[in-house]
């Protein structure tokens, strides 16, 4: 019987300066999409996929971020004094409760490969995921959802994937396709950020990952490589063609959000706040104006 997937890494550590001034003194990861931080998007969609323990590898000047997950005894206290009880379950829904969150601190930023290295003594033996809270993905079924169903059947190693642009595959890992099922392709390559026109294919590995503990051990060798960083794709692209720990890609249903990029979280801001029901029409009426307005001055 497969083992069951329960931990998932949070690669938090990175400095968010695409958001400067912002980010000097509050982490990206807490930057709020409409009323809720990214983070918490992407803790929602772990907790609907199974999973039981959280493992942060953060970095200096993320002490907002642990803050965001513990209790707030006096800020409950107010709400229920208040009789906010909407508002109190919206804020306890956000508690983690001791021993399901652990932090481990990377010291230097030596890419996403070291990052997931960094919690190696937490994952042990077992299979787990990885998260990135920049990309943020609108589904019916979380995305990390649908891909460990899907690896329940498979076992292995799984990336999410996406087709994109082939302007813009040098921005991505790009998987060489093996074969084509649908959903799922086994894979018989990974290149990180390929030169322009050299990519195999315009599938594009996206930040959600399904990793065998052997990942773990490829990582150990701290071998460099695009951008000069310990690169996750490439610990990931070493166990091709094995026989009983292979990779393959997940083609998610979903509409993915690069909130890494200023305009990825405007995109992203729009489209989640058109979702919300208390949101929509004001929201819609106003983007109309703007269009009109725009037209009118053409």
């Amino acid at each position: 019987m497969r083992n069951k997937v329960t931990k998932a890494i949070f690669p938090v550590a990175g400095l968010g300066t695409r958001f400067l001034p912002a980010t000097k003194s509050v982490p990206k990861e807490i930057m709020t999409l409409v009323d809720r931080p990214l983070v918490q998007y992407a803790i929602d969609e772990a907790r609907a996929a199974g999973i039981k323990e959280f493992i942060f590898v953060t970095s200096r000047g993320k002490n907002a971020l642990e803050d965001y997950f513990d209790h707030a005894p006096h800020l409950e206290a107010d709400l229920i004094a208040k009789g906010k009880d909407k508002l109190l379950e919206v804020l306890q829904s956000t508690n983690m409760d001791s021993g399901e969150i652990a932090y481990i601190r990377q010291h230097k930023a030596l890419g996403l490969g070291h990052a997931v290295w960094c919690a190696r003594r937490l994952v042990g033996e077992e299979p787990f995921a990885v998260i990135l809270p920049d990309d943020v993905i609108a589904a019916d079924k979380p995305c990390l959802q649908q891909m460990i169903e899907c690896y329940e059947e498979t076992g292995g190693n799984m990336v999410a994937a996406m087709e994109v642009p082939a302007d813009k595959a040098s921005s991505y890992g790009i998987l060489d396709v093996q074969e084509d099922m649908g959903s799922l392709v086994s894979v018989k390559g990974m290149v990180e950020k390929p030169q322009p026109g050299t990519a195999p294919s315009n599938l594009a590995v996206i930040g959600r990952y399904i990793l065998s503990p052997q990942i773990l051990r490829n990582l150990e060798n701290k071998e460099t490589g695009a951008g000069g960083e310990i690169q996750l794709t490439d610990a990931i692209a070493r166990q091709i063609g094995s026989e009983t720990d292979g990779v393959y890609g997940y083609r998610f249903n979903g509409q993915r959000y690069d909130c890494g990029s200023k305009a990825g979280f405007l995109q992203a801001t729009v489209a989640f706040g058109l979702d919300r029901e208390d949101l929509r029409d004001d929201l819609a009426a106003y983007l109309n104006e703007v269009v009109a307005a725009r037209k009118a001055a053409q």
